[in-house]
């Protein structure tokens, strides 16, 4: 009896930790993956979801009993973590939930809002081990990560689009962060008019192996988990990288993809792949460095927008079911 030929997403998942991009536990329960991360995005599409119904009802009902100066954002916290722990009964490893993404360019007010979404998590039985804080890679998010990685508190580093953002969160001792991909693709094809790029030559998928390669010449610890994939040719040429968050439906074209995956990335392979010295990136450095990069200038500060958007929507749903 022939046997039956893997498929690359199981192919993939002996070379990489899968994390699922979503808010949705349907999803969640269908893919089984290792993590799962979300953002105010995913959390609205959460929200219009059936099955979420009573839950947003139940945050709403408590928010208004309570005594809270602020019900908007409290309850909208509530139910980030709410669906978040409900996530943590799924997945074995971390859960990430962001931070309000205006407070990105305020390091205090980041610690703070982590320090009260880990306490909601504990509220609910879910240990801060299992969290990751979501925070974008400003200077200000970065120094932020670093004051809550020294106290205990896990962090990922979100919306990074270069390795100067790179090496200042390994600098900070980051847990994890997140390169993104395909908004790197898409600020090149709309820059240089290119209609499309081969996996290899994606300057997304470039971006992320030169920081992969970076920190495992310099055995730097911080996780490295691939995010923002718009093909499944993204994904298979970084295969073999730490981790890589990959939404519902390209886990489902990789489900059915009846081929193994051949591994790309290798830490044992790093030092003779990226051929740099080691940086230093202080606060001057980084902004010098990210002011010559105008790509990842203008996706951070378009990235900072939407989630900010995203919010925006979330709690205009929130008012309209009654808060």
């Amino acid at each position: 009896m022939k046997k039956q030929a893997t498929s690359s997403r199981s192919s993939l998942s002996d070379l990489t930790t899968i994390v699922a991009d979503t808010g949705d536990i349907n999803a969640i329960k269908k893919y089984a993956p290792t993590d799962a991360t979300t953002n105010p995005s995913l959390i609205y599409k959460a929200m219009l979801l059936p099955e979420y119904s009573s839950l947003v009802s139940s945050c709403i009902s408590t928010t208004k009993s309570s005594s809270s100066t602020t019900p908007i954002s409290d309850c909208l916290d509530l139910l980030s973590v709410k669906i978040g722990s409900q996530i943590s009964t799924l997945v074995p490893g971390y859960v990430s939930t962001e931070v309000d993404a205006r407070l990105s360019f305020d390091t205090d007010a980041t610690v703070e809002k982590a320090r009260k979404i880990i306490k909601l998590y504990e509220d609910e039985g879910v240990d801060k081990s299992r969290i990751l804080v979501k925070i974008a890679s400003t200077w200000e998010g970065i120094k932020a990560a670093e004051i809550l990685q020294s106290s205990g508190i896990t962090c990922n580093l979100t919306l990074l689009f270069s390795l100067a953002q790179a090496v200042a969160c390994a600098d900070a001792k980051v847990t994890l962060i997140s390169p993104f991909v395909g908004r790197i693709m898409d600020w090149y094809k709309k820059s240089t008019g290119v209609e499309s790029y081969s996996p290899e030559k994606d300057p997304g998928v470039i971006s992320v192996t030169d920081i992969y390669n970076y920190y495992k010449k310099f055995n730097i610890d911080t996780i490295v988990m691939g995010a923002s994939f718009r093909n499944v040719g993204e994904i298979l040429e970084l295969a073999g990288c730490d981790r890589l968050t990959i939404s519902p439906s390209l886990l489902e074209e990789l489900s059915n993809i009846p081929t193994p995956v051949t591994k790309m990335l290798d830490a044992e392979k790093s030092s003779e792949r990226y051929k740099g010295e080691k940086l230093v990136v202080d606060e001057k450095a980084f902004r010098y460095m990210m002011n010559e990069d105008a790509m990842a200038t203008e996706k951070l500060a378009e990235g900072i927008r939407n989630f900010v958007k995203d919010i925006v929507k979330c709690e205009e749903l929130l008012k309209e079911k009654g808060l």
